[in-house]
């Protein structure tokens, strides 16, 4: 399962993190996680094995590691989720929840305000990626470049992500 926890700007720490949620550990997760502000009737999951399923993996910090809810990639191998959030949002870190037994991606890569991006616009080149490693317990972040997505400069706020998982066949 991905996993996202983010932070909104209310006045409070602007940033925030991904998978049910986006968050920034077990201390501070639920805290801080921008579950409510991710826009779920308008996520897309592209190769997804069945419809609808990219949707399920955005779960409230509490839920993350419930394993009921998943999306499989299809045939293709790769997913792409693209993202839209109710406001602009600070992004302070990802976590991502895999699957078992190698079912967990190796990769991600991140781009930001690219509203309905297709698999030919994720080979540009991403704002930033991470090497993935597994993380059953769903406390691994990923901080993500202040500048890029936390800066509180008018044009540099998000209002989407996009998450490219490239070239493997798992389970999140």
């Amino acid at each position: 399962m991905a996993h996202h926890h983010h932070h909104h700007d209310d006045g409070g720490d602007p940033c925030g993190g991904h998978g049910g949620a986006f968050s920034h550990g077990p201390e501070t997760g639920l805290q801080y996680s921008l579950y409510s502000k991710i826009d779920l009737d308008n996520v897309q999951c592209l190769n997804e094995t069945k419809e609808g399923s990219g949707k399920l993996v955005f779960k409230p910090w509490e839920q993350r590691l419930d394993r009921e809810k998943y999306v499989d990639s299809d045939a293709d191998e790769e997913l792409l989720f693209n993202i839209p959030f109710t406001g602009n949002v600070k992004l302070k870190s990802i976590l991502i929840v895999g699957g078992d037994a190698g079912m967990h991606p190796s990769k991600v890569r991140m781009f930001k305000n690219r509203p309905q991006m297709t698999f030919d616009d994720a080979r540009a080149t991403p704002e930033q990626e991470f090497e993935l490693q597994p993380d059953a317990s769903g406390n691994l972040e990923y901080p993500v470049r202040f500048a890029t997505f936390c800066c509180p400069l008018p044009l540099r706020l998000v209002a989407h992500i996009q998450l490219c998982l490239p070239s493997e066949m798992y389970r999140l």
